[in-house]
């Protein structure tokens, strides 16, 4: 669906009410007018910006205004509109999916086009290039100044759910719901929204099959999104953020430093605690199914050997 926002005057704006007044339905929070046709869903919002989304949504708002043709230019999965460095956007991205110990935390940021300058002079970047302490410092900066929204999915949780969806459906229910809850904050729709792409479109709906309220409007997905728009950026490092904290939890409650990732130290430490407190335990603590366990396993017997 094609979306064009107008900034227009007092005086276009009563026109546009005047020629869709026959067409009108309940506006949403912070619009004047909004109105529905077979082609068009346009919006007067409060604030002088108008929105025009659907098929003929390029057409219908070159009556009032003249917006930018949108040319495609390429990404790493598809193309994103020209100019969409610019455009104000809600990022989508998780962290923890690779990690044995500690939840899968999925953050929605929204950035504003007039703050993508100072969420860049925050500090904002690719979070694999940000280290953790400069992660957490740019994380507190970022509460102040964008909303957002995040969802845990605790271990306890996750382990629940693994007996019966993949971790590609788990995330994407979360996305969905990170998602939902960042627009219902926000006083107008963003021009766009970007996910980090873990799962093909069409599979990433496939996943959703089952919900009933959807994000779909304006949605794009692409891989390494956190260099196509800042707003993805942002997403990965509260997410980030949220996840270390999270480990920091873990670590006083075991007592144990706990690593990330699922490599060889993981596994050592994974059976340091299972031979401490149990398998119980460790399934509460880490996403069982991971190969992790059954080396942890197999280390804590060998430790128990006489």
């Amino acid at each position: 669906m094609g979306t064009v926002v107008l900034k227009l005057t007092k005086e276009k704006q009563d026109t546009v009410i005047s020629d869709f007044g026959r067409h009108q339905v309940s506006p949403p929070p912070y619009a004047r007018f909004a109105a529905r046709t077979t082609g068009c869903i346009l919006t007067v919002y409060n604030s002088g910006k108008v929105m025009f989304q659907g098929q003929e949504a390029e057409t219908v708002a070159a009556r009032y205004g003249s917006p930018v043709t949108k040319k495609a230019a390429s990404t790493a999965s598809g193309s994103l509109p020209e100019g969409f460095a610019n455009w104000s956007v809600v990022g989508s991205d998780e962290v923890g999916k690779g990690d044995f110990f500690g939840p899968l935390v999925v953050v929605a940021a929204y950035v504003d086009s007039t703050k993508i300058k100072l969420v860049r002079e925050l500090g904002v970047r690719d979070s694999k290039n940000v280290s953790d302490p400069e992660i957490r410092t740019i994380a507190r900066d970022l509460h102040a100044v964008i909303p957002y929204e995040y969802r845990i999915l605790h271990n306890p949780d996750y382990n629940q759910m693994q007996r019966t969806m993949t971790q590609g459906k788990m995330t994407a229910l979360l996305h969905n719901a990170a998602l939902n809850g960042l627009l219902a904050q926000l006083e107008e729709p963003p021009q766009a929204i970007l996910i980090d792409q873990f799962a093909e479109k069409a599979t990433y709906y496939k996943h959703l099959s089952g919900e009933t309220k959807q994000v779909k409007d304006n949605v794009y997905f692409s891989t390494k999104a956190e260099g196509l728009h800042v707003a993805v950026a942002a997403a990965s490092i509260l997410a980030r953020a949220i996840f270390l904290k999270e480990m920091d939890k873990l670590s006083r409650q075991t007592g144990i430093e706990i690593p990330k990732g699922a490599g060889a130290k993981v596994d050592q430490v994974a059976a340091s605690l299972l031979l401490k407190y149990g398998p119980e335990r460790l399934h509460e603590w880490t996403k069982y199914h991971f190969a992790n366990t059954k080396k942890a396993e197999a280390l804590a017997e060998k430790r128990n050997r006489p």
